[in-house]
């Protein structure tokens, strides 16, 4: 079984998940992602049987719910997406605001699975009163109902009695990690997630994210921090301080798809960032840099 990825989701570390997990200590029981998103990491440490359990949080609920269902519910959620998908057929700029209204309406989680597969890049905007407003890609009718109906039954096989689900503020999450866990943050970036820029429900603060990581490392977490990144001509991110004692690892990603599609060459480098404690239990050297083989990303980058 190839590692399914039924939610489409921008900012996915999809690509960057093998990196991630080298970095995964021997010992670790649970996987604590208080930033889920698409859960990327937590699909592929539950292919490669990395860890044992998981915990998936996020602070927008109804993607939260649609985790729920496609761990719980896995046949009727790929039988409501399929007849979604098919009702649109012939009719699907208009059927895509009609499934929009009903989803700020009611939330259902099968609705926001297929705006998540027809929306602009897969990514999710919501307007100041909560409501998702992005645009349909009117290039293409969303994923075939066949391949994402055997990523949500191969999904919740992966993770069906294995996972806790939660929705709330990340710090409240993190307050449940435990030495013995290796946690992955993966917050929304500085740079791409103004009031300019609404993609995601709630802001991270800075300050407030320096002082949560300062807190873990006080209680021994080990952690794996995907936080800033560059282009070769732009920086995205406000520095951490020094005082965290993070080891900082630069990735070469390849290209960017952002500034391909503006008619410009730039490669997109990305950082992860090791806690001193998972340092400690890795116990080896860790590289400054490393290379990927390239491929088309945009973790970094606002929408033009």
């Amino acid at each position: 079984m190839s590692i399914p990825h039924p939610i489409p989701y921008q900012g996915s570390k999809r690509a960057l998940a093998p990196i991630i997990l080298d970095y995964f200590p021997d010992d670790a029981g649970r996987l604590l992602e208080p930033f889920a998103g698409s859960a990327a990491v937590s699909l592929a440490a539950a292919h490669h049987q990395k860890v044992d359990r998981f915990f998936l949080n996020d602070i927008n609920a109804p993607l939260i719910n649609l985790w729920h269902s496609i761990i719980y519910m896995p046949q009727e959620l790929a039988r409501l997406y399929e007849r979604l998908w098919r009702a649109q057929l012939g009719r699907e700029r208009q059927y895509y605001d009609l499934v929009r209204t009903r989803f700020n309406q009611t939330h259902q989680p099968y609705y926001l699975l297929y705006l998540l597969a027809r929306c602009v890049k897969a990514a999710v905007r919501y307007n100041v009163n909560g409501e998702f407003n992005q645009s349909p890609d009117n290039r293409r009718k969303g994923r075939h109902p066949g391949a994402m109906g055997k990523d949500i039954l191969d999904t919740a096989l992966l993770l069906k009695e294995k996972v806790s689900l939660t929705s709330t503020d990340y710090k409240e999450a993190l307050a449940l990690a435990t030495p013995s866990d290796i946690v992955y943050l993966d917050p929304p970036y500085q740079g791409v997630c103004a009031k300019r820029d609404p993609r995601y429900l709630d802001r991270v603060l800075f300050n407030d994210f320096v002082e949560t990581l300062h807190g873990l490392n006080g209680r021994g977490i080990a952690f794996i921090l995907s936080y800033d990144g560059r282009t070769d001509t732009k920086t995205f991110g406000e520095s951490l301080p020094d005082a965290l004692r993070l080891k900082r690892i630069e990735v070469q990603a390849g290209r960017s798809s952002q500034a391909t599609l503006l008619g410009r060459q730039a490669i997109t480098y990305e950082s992860l960032y090791l806690s001193p404690a998972l340092v400690e239990r890795l116990a080896r050297n860790i590289p400054d840099s490393i290379y990927m083989q390239p491929k088309q990303l945009a973790m970094f980058e606002p929408s033009p």
